[in-house]
């Protein structure tokens, strides 16, 4: 009994606990599909997370844009006013308060980059392209074909012209350099302010040139020069008045040539004779004016850089060098700017005379800290980390360096090795990049290590330098500019057109009743020389490069990431914007025979105050100074009949007069 009650009790349990797995099954089976929907859940909650973030993104996109057009124009201005208090009129509207009225016709003529070139002929790489621009707006061609953009933008080797296929040409009117690109002034704040006091179109013109070319060939070619003294003589016919001229930057120069070729006989000249420009001009107004050129363009043609390039190397070592879908990016800009025959007139002129000797330079006591410390001034080194006696003379004269010891030291204990005599050879194995290598495949490493051991270059052995490296690019060069200072300006050589554009070996016109301006900013480091390292290991790459590891320290604040700088306005050093109106010209002298009056006028730089200032109204950047407020009222005052007295003369911030004195120059 008792084994049958246990077979039954046994029965039992195995009966409940099959009822019981059948009961748990169902259960087990909804726990697996919740689980099942909860992955499915979560997987769509992230897809739609995504969807939901990118629509919130869209529609706050549209709806913002949607806000900005339809909020009325003087919104912006409402929203500044409140933040930084009502804003001065722009000068324009301000001295039409005052009365003043459109009177001279004015003649803008624009610098290097500035101003548009568009395409009439080009290979099947640019087709559909007819009339566009290749230089300035949006520069949308740069990245969709960039080896066919180089080869249109890029002139002959040889000739300095168009290479065979190719016709790029400026763009004609103001709208040629008044946006470098959208929403990138250059001219258009200085002409909305014109326009204000009475000027349209008819009475100011913009003197367009393919600023690529030397300055002759833009007449051999196009007869820009031509036509500016068409315009111009136009222009005074029908107002009954002088035009006043405002040339930018490169303009400068370009401009000093005009008024040299515009007196010459035909046929090098325009055969306008001695008196032209007297009769024709009352004011020029240079603004920006490298007169005596820039040590920045020396490091262009030598090595494709300057300052920012030269950190963005340092940041990011070799990404500016690599082969990306074969386009080494420093290479091909060499390869295309040396054939812009205009950059050549740019390079430093007046010789170490002018820039300074290994030891010696004019502006060599420049201090680079905020605030310049005067020998009166009650302050203590503490209060800016300096004090006045820690600071010591800058070697600017040496423009190129191999070291930053060889830049400190002085030159008995440097040991110079003369590059001239030095034997080129193309020992590289590596043919593969000689399309973008120009013209240092030639030289060879030994061509490279001579200049290496040469160590410094001052003003005059610079041009050696180029000589050496690039001499296609200097032969013609060399046709068309020329750096020294005249020993007789007699001399029957000086009639020649290559001397035009330098200031040093030509007269101003006979216009005694004209007057010249020297326009520019103060305040900003601008680049005055470099210390540079070599790198003649690779082919492809450029050999020469500024040392950006170089700096100097608190003792030596004018160094910085290789390169030295001093007062200008971030482009042109005070020495060549000033010299030649503080000193070369300034009463009668030899460059300056009729006695034209000139006037420094300079423009204290000052950062915009609020983001919503935009590039500054009291700036003094080399391009944003065209919007400076204080530039423009004088431009409009002098437009309007005002003379230089009336400005108040010369207006001075920097050392230019001293510097200037320091220089021995016959006058």
């Amino acid at each position: 009994m008792p084994s049958a009650r246990r077979r039954k009790a046994a029965k039992a349990i195995t009966s409940d606990q099959q009822s019981t797995s059948k009961i748990d099954q169902p259960k087990n089976d909804l726990n697996i599909n919740a689980l099942n929907k909860n992955k499915k859940r979560s997987k769509r909650s992230c897809i739609d997370n995504c969807c939901w973030l990118i629509g919130f993104i869209c529609s706050t996109w549209w709806f913002l844009l949607f806000l900005y057009n339809a909020m009325p124009a003087s919104f912006p201005q409402y929203v500044t006013e409140a933040i930084t208090g009502p804003t001065p009129d722009p000068p324009g509207v301000k001295l039409r308060k005052e009365g003043l009225k459109a009177k001279h016709p004015v003649v803008f003529v624009p610098g290097i980059v500035t101003g548009g070139l568009e395409l009439w002929e080009g290979h099947p790489c640019m087709d559909g392209l007819f009339r566009k621009r290749l230089w300035g707006g949006t520069f949308g061609e740069v990245y969709k074909r960039p080896l066919c953009w180089i080869d249109h933008m890029s002139l002959d080797n040889e000739t300095g012209l168009d290479p065979p296929g190719v016709r790029v040409r400026p763009v004609s009117g103001l709208v040629a350099a008044d946006y470098f690109a959208a929403g990138y002034f250059v001219w258009a704040v200085l002409i909305a302010n014109l326009a204000h006091i009475g000027y349209e179109e008819k009475n100011m013109y913009m003197a367009a040139y393919d600023w690529r070319l030397s300055f002759q060939n833009t007449e051999v070619r196009d007869q820009t020069l031509s036509r500016m003294k068409s315009n111009v003589e136009l222009m005074v016919a029908t107002s009954g008045e002088k035009v006043v001229v405002i040339p930018h930057s490169m303009g400068v120069l370009y401009f000093l040539h005009f008024m040299k070729w515009v007196e010459a006989p035909a046929p090098m000249g325009g055969g306008g004779g001695s008196n032209w420009c007297d009769k024709h001009i009352k004011a020029v107004m240079n603004i920006g004016g490298p007169f005596l050129g820039l040590p920045k363009i020396v490091a262009g043609l030598f090595s494709a850089e300057a300052r920012d390039i030269a950190v963005a190397r340092a940041v990011a070592p070799g990404v500016l060098d690599l082969d990306i879908f074969g386009f080494q990016t420093l290479q091909h800009a060499m390869r295309m700017t040396r054939t812009w025959d205009s950059t050549m007139s740019l390079i430093p002129k007046g010789g170490d005379a002018i820039w300074g000797t290994l030891d010696w330079a004019p502006d060599a006591d420049h201090v680079c800290v905020a605030k310049k410390i005067k020998k009166n001034d009650t302050q203590t080194t503490g209060e800016i980390g300096v004090g006045f006696d820690d600071f010591k003379s800058h070697n600017y004269g040496r423009i190129i360096s191999f070291g930053k010891d060889v830049a400190e030291l002085h030159s008995s204990k440097v040991v110079r090795v003369d590059f001239k005599d030095a034997v080129k050879g193309d020992n590289f194995a590596n043919r593969s990049c000689r399309d973008v290598w120009n013209e240092y495949h030639e030289m060879g490493i030994g061509g490279i290590k001579a200049v290496a051991d040469y160590k410094a270059f001052t003003a005059e052995s610079v041009l050696e330098l180029l000589q050496f490296v690039a001499p296609r690019m200097m032969k013609r060069g060399g046709a068309q500019y020329s750096y020294g200072i005249a020993d007789n300006l007699n001399d029957k050589k000086y009639e020649h057109y290559k001397y035009w554009s330098n200031p040093l070996e030509t007269r101003l016109p006979n216009a005694p009743e004209m007057e010249i301006f020297s326009m520019y900013g103060v305040g900003l480091p601008t680049e005055r020389s470099y210390v540079y390292k070599s790198s003649p290991a690779g082919e492809c790459y450029i050999p020469f490069q500024i040392d950006a590891s170089a700096e100097g320290g608190n003792d030596q604040g004018c160094l910085r990431s290789g390169v030295y700088s001093v007062d200008g306005d971030e482009t042109v050093p005070v020495l060549s914007a000033g010299f030649m109106c503080a000193k070369g010209w300034r009463g009668k002298t030899r460059f300056n025979p009729s006695g034209i009056k000139t006037y420094v006028k300079e423009y204290n730089h000052a950062p915009p105050a609020t983001l919503l200032e935009g590039r500054g109204t009291q700036s003094g950047n080399h391009v944003d100074i065209m919007g400076n407020f204080a530039l423009i009222e004088d431009i409009i005052r002098v437009a309007a009949g005002a003379k230089g007295d009336d400005l108040g003369g010369d207006q001075i911030y920097s050392d230019i007069f001293k510097w200037s004195e320091r220089i021995t120059l016959q006058l």
